[in-house]
């Protein structure tokens, strides 16, 4: 695809534009729901919201929900920022990934190093979760815990998996439609923006991964999700590799879905949604390991050459760890 927008334009208006971009995806995803959704589950598009309240009125009412937040996140996600990059004249390739592929060792150890660092993960967790503001804030603080409310109520109509087919739709929508997309959004475009806008790889990462957790709106747990958007950033930053923070996003949120599913089919006894942190000596162990795969990793990764055809190109997609 030809681009028909300057790849010379300053990097609070590719911000612009991707806001923009977001936005078209939205109206576009609300338009093929519209001309599907009732068809497919009898619930239309102006119904979602009571389908949500009021689930027992609509029994097709959550694959109708599924169905919608599979679309809107594949066309918000995914296809927005994609088209952005090509209509700035990029090649995907040489835009979203500036170094060699690394083995699939790499991959999987960034894969691991997900479910290790969920002990230590929990304390913070734990913290954010009883968090409390000062009594200027009090309004703020009503309004999250009310935002905090509906996304359990959202997570209890969703967090259903007792069948294959179930699991299958829940991993796709849940796990591999947000990792791909949230990756390319705020790691692929915002990331790298940010950091061709202020020359800092380290500011860049972590405004992105802040923007990442102030999106999903539940700021009782900001913390924790803002620090594991800024591990997404780094592999990302170090690895040169879109595919690396994809699957390390993936593999966060499908153990998620596949250890509900688990649970719900009585194979194991564990409360994934807790926000209790775990035993003194799981979280030891976690820090422990996670920091030497962390730095194992920030090494291997920085022996990855450059791609030639990144280095042909413009050298802002060749970042500076």
């Amino acid at each position: 695809m030809k681009g028909f927008i300057s790849k010379e334009q300053h990097p609070f208006v590719v911000l612009l534009l991707l806001i923009a971009f977001i936005l078209a995806g939205v109206f576009i995803a609300s338009f093929v729901y519209a001309v599907f959704g009732e068809w497919l589950f009898g619930v239309g598009i102006f119904e979602l919201e009571r389908a949500l309240r009021n689930p027992a009125e609509f029994p097709e009412g959550r694959d109708a929900i599924m169905f919608y937040q599979g679309v809107v996140s594949l066309f918000m996600f995914v296809l927005a920022p994609l088209f952005l990059i090509m209509a700035l004249g990029y090649n995907l390739g040489d835009y979203l990934n500036w170094k060699r592929s690394p083995t699939l060792g790499l991959l999987l150890l960034s894969g691991l190093l997900i479910v290790l660092i969920m002990p230590a993960n929990s304390v913070i967790i734990n913290w954010n979760a009883d968090v409390q503001f000062p009594e200027y804030m009090k309004g703020f603080e009503e309004w999250a815990r009310q935002k905090e409310t509906e996304a359990a109520e959202l997570t209890k109509l969703f967090a259903k998996f007792v069948t294959v087919m179930e699991l299958l739709v829940g991993l796709l929508v849940i796990a591999i439609i947000p990792a791909v997309g949230e990756e390319l959004l705020f790691r692929g475009v915002m990331q790298k923006q940010l950091h061709r806008w202020w020359g800092s790889g380290h500011l860049a990462v972590w405004i992105a991964a802040a923007v990442f957790s102030a999106i999903h709106v539940q700021f009782f747990g900001f913390i924790p999700r803002m620090v594991l958007g800024a591990l997404f950033g780094y592999l990302y930053l170090w690895s040169g590799r879109i595919s690396v923070p994809i699957i390390a996003h993936f593999v966060n949120n499908g153990f998620t879905v596949l250890v509900l599913y688990l649970q719900q089919t009585g194979r194991v006894d564990m409360d994934i949604e807790s926000t209790e942190p775990m035993p003194v000596y799981t979280v030891v162990i976690s820090v422990v390991l996670s920091a030497g795969i962390l730095y194992y990793l920030y090494q291997q990764f920085k022996e990855l050459p450059l791609r030639t055809r990144s280095l042909e190109s413009t050298s802002e997609n060749v970042p500076e760890v």
